[in-house]
């Protein structure tokens, strides 16, 4: 079994991931604190990802290699950096700090008199109607995939052995910015089954009918981002992010 603060670690990281960066996405795109242009919004929320992402892995990555994002963990069992039975445990910790962080979300912006869920939501990612290009079904999953399987891949190679080491947790913050800043307009971008799943579960409706998008794609991104970097990375310099399980 993976040491229970690991999952504990993942569990609280994936929570305040959503709590802070989709709660930004909320008070941007739901309760238009970003002006009169998308512009703002989008730089505000791409940001809020990205920096809290930034904090969290030099936070708890000494205790759990900060994944708190099924698709990474997914793209390090791929690349053979992981168990699979560890991750999978991974996987659960973080989906269940994703829904505690959306209700815990919810609670707080329940507390402002003009909050209403299915006015202002709770920066669920979506496509057609929910889209702010109204993306199409197809065309959300391509992107879901594409964008997941660049910032996984910048993951798995910052993590890497041969790496410039301490540098991890800036240009995995910066991938996550970069995508955000392109996929806002497309998805509200995913790149995360725990962060889309956590605020679908809360509004319902159109958001958790098409939340499955937002956990398949990732998950396939993250697959392939692991082939990518077991073709290019030097496989004898590799190492486990996480200890295997004894």
């Amino acid at each position: 079994m993976p040491h229970i603060k690991k999952l504990l670690a993942e569990f609280v990281g994936t929570a305040v991931l959503v709590v802070i960066a989709v709660g930004v996405a909320t008070e941007s795109f739901g309760f238009i604190l970003r002006g009169i242009g998308f512009s703002a919004g989008i730089v505000a929320t791409a940001l809020a990802f990205g920096l809290v992402l930034v904090a969290l892995v030099y936070a708890i990555g000494p205790i759990s290699g900060c994944h708190i994002n099924p698709a990474v963990t997914m793209g390090f069992i791929s690349a053979g950096r992981m168990k699979l039975f560890e991750g999978i445990s991974y996987m659960i910790a973080q989906v269940a700090g994703g829904i505690a962080g959306a209700y815990l979300l919810y609670w707080m912006f329940t507390t402002v008199p003009s909050y209403h869920k299915a006015v202002q939501g709770l920066g669920a990612d979506g496509y057609g109607s929910k889209s702010i290009l109204h993306i199409s079904q197809g065309g959300a999953f391509l992107v879901e995939v594409v964008l997941t399987a660049v910032f996984v891949m910048v993951v798995l190679f910052a993590t890497h052995k041969a790496a410039i080491q301490g540098a991890a947790g800036v240009a995995i913050g910066f991938a996550l910015v970069i995508v955000h800043l392109i996929g806002i307009p497309l998805t509200g971008t995913s790149v995360n089954p725990a962060r889309s799943l956590g605020p679908a579960v809360v509004l319902g409706g159109t958001a958790l009918n098409q939340v499955w998008v937002f956990i398949v794609a990732p998950l396939v991104g993250g697959i392939v981002a692991a082939l990518i970097h077991m073709v290019i990375a030097d496989r004898s310099r590799d190492e486990l992010v996480v200890e295997a399980a004894t």
